[in-house]
């Protein structure tokens, strides 16, 4: 009974909050998109025929995407963008994440705006402007990579099914005559473009131009605060239970451990097709999640450091500059490889290529004058090898860090140092509240 009083009291307040996110996932609102002289809004197309394929989510409702067809010199070229917005480890958090847009179309926004690496305008997007873009909605939990069902729990935990679906759809659709294409995700859809990038190689003949970009995917199996391995008990979860080791690379299961091939740190040598890792050092989402979780400071030692790294002490930045080391060890032999690109800088942020102020802007951030839209198509049409790392925090001026406001019992806002604004509402407490009873 007291769940379910919880779940429609946290459903209320979703139902009233601008742009949450489901549990473990950072959610913002893209003031610059906003504000940009009229946005392209791109209408949400539901698969016909996804549930004959058992491609369906959570709820088994239909799955969606976002397309807005390429013109000109970019009638033949195709990229497709990963949603992220976290995972679903446990069955009660994924029968909560049902009644929101991570979990049911019935509650996905019916179109989107279009920025970033999405963008339909050279000035916003220099290279990939004028190619067909779509946005792959995410309804799974599992970074379209699951494939089981909980009958009694109602749950189908189709990620895999959904990301095939969505592929010969779009193939459908005139994305089999590609002659260069682009795998793209942010966050949990940064690492589905890890899991699915040599599969989606496959789709396409050799002479079609294929590479994958993972925007802050880069989830590292890190040690928080309090000793404890906070996102592998997480991964651990979602990878039981959903069955994602089928879905794994062969490759490194022979290896490792489900649950470790599950994190990108294990899955990226393991990638043939080239890829691009871009990812802040200090990616924001894994500093409040993984590293310094409420969970391990119970405290609040650290609220002071979180909310404005001004007033981080002395052994506190050196934590955070251990997990950039740590990082940038996990990738040495990627970065050797010659196909490969990086794009490390020592913000701290998550998400960069879907918000205009970080993709593509008169302030975006930059590495050796280089910003991010223009290292990725550098690197894409092979311009350039790039293997931009930054120099360690502080010394990068470029950054549009996220700021955290308030306190762990009041609405906190997230804020970037420009115009993106993440805002934590009562929906978001409320999550807080059921995800720490889904672990108890």
């Amino acid at each position: 009974m007291r769940m379910k009083v919880l779940l429609l009291i946290a459903f209320t307040f979703v139902s009233v909050a601008i742009n949450v996110r489901s549990d473990h996932e950072l959610f913002y609102q893209n003031d610059a998109a906003s504000m940009a002289a009229n946005p392209l809004l791109v209408p949400l197309t539901l698969i016909p025929g996804a549930a004959s394929k058992g491609a369906v989510c959570l709820d088994g409702t239909l799955p969606g995407y976002h397309f807005h067809p390429g013109f000109g010199s970019g009638a033949n070229s195709w990229v497709i963008q990963l949603e992220g917005g976290g995972w679903c480890n446990t069955i009660r958090s994924c029968v909560f994440r049902k009644t929101t847009r991570r979990g049911s179309s019935k509650f996905m926004e019916k179109q989107l705006p279009f920025t970033g690496i999405l963008s339909n305008k050279a000035e916003e997007n220099p290279d990939f402007f004028n190619w067909n873009r779509v946005k792959v909605r995410y309804c799974d939990g599992a970074s379209f990579s699951g494939d089981s069902q909980d009958e009694a729990a109602q749950l189908q935990f189709r990620g895999q099914k959904i990301w095939q679906a969505a592929m010969e759809e779009l193939m459908s659709k005139g994305m089999k005559q590609a002659n260069q294409a682009l795998l793209s995700g942010c966050s949990a859809g940064g690492l589905a473009s890890i899991i699915h990038c040599d599969e989606f190689r496959t789709l396409f003949p050799t002479s079609t131009k294929v590479k994958c970009l993972s925007d802050a995917g880069l989830f590292l199996d890190a040690v928080d605060v309090s000793g404890v391995r906070t996102l592998r008990n997480l991964f651990g979860g979602v990878v039981k239970l959903q069955e994602v080791q089928k879905n794994l690379p062969k490759s490194c299961l022979n290896q490792l451990d489900p649950t470790s091939c599950f994190f990108p740190q294990n899955l990226v040598n393991h990638v043939e097709t080239p890829l691009f890792l871009l990812n802040a050092a200090y990616d924001a989402w894994q500093v409040q999640e993984s590293l310094v979780p409420s969970s391990a400071d119970p405290h609040g030692s650290w609220n002071d450091c979180k909310h404005n790294r001004a007033n981080c002490n002395s052994s506190q930045i050196l934590f955070f500059q251990d997990f950039r080391n740590q990082m940038l060890n996990y990738i040495k032999g990627f970065s050797g490889e010659s196909q490969t690109g990086l794009f490390i800088n020592s913000c701290f942020a998550h998400c960069q290529t879907e918000l205009q102020d970080t993709w593509f802007a008169d302030d975006s951030p930059v590495i050796g004058h280089t910003p991010i839209a223009i290292a990725v198509g550098d690197w894409y049409f092979d311009r350039k090898t790039v293997k931009a790392i930054d120099c360690a925090y502080p010394c990068d001026k470029t950054c549009h860090d996220l700021g955290f406001n308030g306190d762990d019992t009041s609405t906190t806002t997230m804020t970037y140092s420009s115009s993106t604004r993440l805002t934590y509402s009562a929906g978001l407490y409320m999550l807080s509240i059921l995800s720490l009873i889904t672990h108890s």
